[in-house]
């Protein structure tokens, strides 16, 4: 009897939503698998602070897609049930428009009929071009999952389906047409216009760079609805690490990988066969395993991990032109035509006494959005009063606050210039102030929030602050310009368009998470480590589940 082949020896750089779901799948389909993390904890991007009674979600906040983090607990035999409690908000957020300061804000309920109603409220008449908006988004929602999010299109026949065939000239248009000018020649109402255009700086993008194809986002809030998981996305990323473990997945923290071990020539397998032969073709490396260098005390020593399959679940830009050899490294001309997405100024605040004048989601819109995004993606300065988003987390989770008291998380989006610096601590036995750019956005966010949503006594109030900025970004997560969500959606940079799973010049070497297909936000990282698991079904070495 032949001996059963050994496991796939397998590791994953980064411990963020993709790199945890990666390694789920693959230990599932038999890989054995490590996981390796530069900082202390997990989540990436989805990061964790606590200060004198008060926590922070200090990344993703908005619980979409549920349907997409329902079926990766599904692929690791569990279901989300079993580890979180989701509660519906209401209202989905809460919005304030810089023209419209002396009129209440507007609350947006999730449902169609209830949009809808909104819709008409702001511009009567308005309802019925909504109702086609909705069911444009729906459809394009539907295509998109069916066809163009859990593919890496290595088979570009497979667009070639009566489904998509059908609707080639409408997605044609949808891909050509920005989302500003698609939701300006349907809704006149200034209001209405930043409501559905406003999910692309979720892209990493702004309106007017986006594709009209994403005005699906708006079935995701204003007909599916949003939901908050109690604990925040710190409880999600908990509860992922538990089902890792699990699976059979070894975790080590505190490992800064330092390079990426190929050996030159390698035999390649799948896609990788020579067009009209049957042979395989040479290949110019073949992955090896990693080194890293950890953390911990009294092991200063560089540390190698042998490797059948790597997967980078870091940002693109650093893995490919810092830790691949010379050879094979990318030149940075690479990246000279593509966008790294936006930055941003965060800032959590612990604040004394209730803020009953902000709901769980929070947006201040400013009028003038032409030269607020021209801003940011021209890296100049921002205007004295910008768009940012606000999220009042104890509004819900009365846990991440000390009773009596609320949290509050500001996002300001900025240029992805790192020469801002980073940000600072302040509570009642720490006094480190971040640098000079940064402490200045926050102090004008704050004030911003204060009189847009007359909480005049705001500043006084705050007890706990903790500022990032951009330069934070590179040096906990290897940002490329210290971009906050990943290289933005433009047309450019979105389906087929975005980076691959799978490395053009190393064997076994594979990507996940925002910088790849299908993109940005924490469904689509989960989506790119089932993209990733089929590739290397396809064309690496194969587990016992396969």
């Amino acid at each position: 009897m032949s001996a059963r082949p050994a496991a796939p020896r397998t590791v994953v750089i980064g411990g963020g939503f993709a790199g945890l779901a990666t390694a789920g799948l693959l230990a599932q389909d038999g890989h054995q698998v490590t996981l390796l993390e530069q900082l202390d904890t997990l989540g990436g991007r989805s990061g964790r602070w606590a200060a004198e009674g008060f926590t922070w979600d200090t990344g993703p906040s908005w619980y979409l897609m549920p349907e997409v983090i329902e079926r990766w607990f599904t692929l690791m035999g569990s279901s989300v049930a079993e580890h979180l409690e989701l509660r519906r908000l209401s209202p989905a957020y809460r919005t304030f428009f810089q023209d419209h300061l002396n009129e209440p804000p507007v609350d947006v309920e999730s449902g169609r009929e209830r949009s809808v109603a909104l819709f008409e409220s702001l511009d009567p008449g308005s309802g019925a071009a909504l109702e086609t908006y909705l069911d444009s988004a729906a459809e394009a929602y539907g295509l998109a999952k069916e066809h163009f999010l859990y593919t890496d299109f290595h088979r570009p026949r497979d667009l070639a389906v009566p489904a998509v065939l059908r609707r080639a000239p409408r997605l044609a248009r949808l891909l050509g047409t920005s989302l500003q000018r698609f939701v300006a020649a349907r809704f006149t109402d200034p209001r209405q216009r930043q409501l559905l255009g406003y999910p692309a700086v979720f892209l990493g993008t702004s309106p007017g760079r986006a594709p009209a194809m994403y005005h699906l986002m708006s079935h995701l809030d204003l007909a599916d609805g949003v939901q908050y998981p109690v604990g925040g996305f710190a409880a999600l990323v908990d509860a992922m690490e538990r089902l890792v473990r699990a699976a059979g997945v070894e975790i080590v923290t505190g490992a800064r990988v330092t390079s990426i071990d190929v050996h030159e020539g390698g035999t390649g397998a799948g896609r990788r066969r020579s067009p009209g032969t049957g042979s395989r073709r040479r290949r110019p490396a073949q992955v090896q395993g990693v080194t890293y260098q950890p953390g911990r005390e009294g092991a200063p020593t560089p540390v190698r991990l042998g490797a059948d399959v790597v997967v980078g679940a870091a940002d693109l830009k650093h893995l490919q032109t810092a830790l691949l050899p010379p050879p094979q490294r990318a030149p940075e001309s690479r990246w000279d035509r593509r966008d790294p997405g936006p930055s941003g100024v965060l800032v959590c605040l612990g604040v004394r006494g209730e803020l009953p004048q902000l709901a769980h989601h929070n947006l201040l819109f400013t009028a003038d959005w032409e030269d607020n995004f021209g801003r940011i993606e021209r890296g100049e300065s921002l205007a004295q009063e910008t768009s940012v988003y606000v999220c009042r987390t104890s509004a819900t989770d009365p846990g991440t606050a000390p009773e009596g008291d609320e949290n509050l998380f500001i996002l300001v989006p900025a240029p992805a210039v790192p020469a801002w610096g980073r940000g600072g601590v302040r509570t009642p036995g720490v006094d480190q102030p971040g640098d000079e750019t940064v402490e200045r956005v926050a102090d004008a966010a704050v004030e911003q929030l204060a009189r847009w949503a007359g909480i005049e006594d705001l500043a006084e109030r705050v007890v706990v602050r903790r500022t990032y900025g951009p330069g934070d970004f590179v040096a906990q997560f290897n940002a490329w310009s210290g971009s906050l969500l990943g290289p933005g959606h433009t047309l450019r940079q979105s389906a087929l368009f975005r980076p691959g799973v799978q490395d053009a010049a190393v064997d076994g070497l594979f990507y996940a998470g925002s910088s790849v297909q299908p993109g940005i936000g924490v469904p689509m990282c989960l989506i790119s480590a089932e993209v990733v698991r089929d590739a290397v079904r396809r064309t690496g070495p194969q587990g016992d589940g396969c």
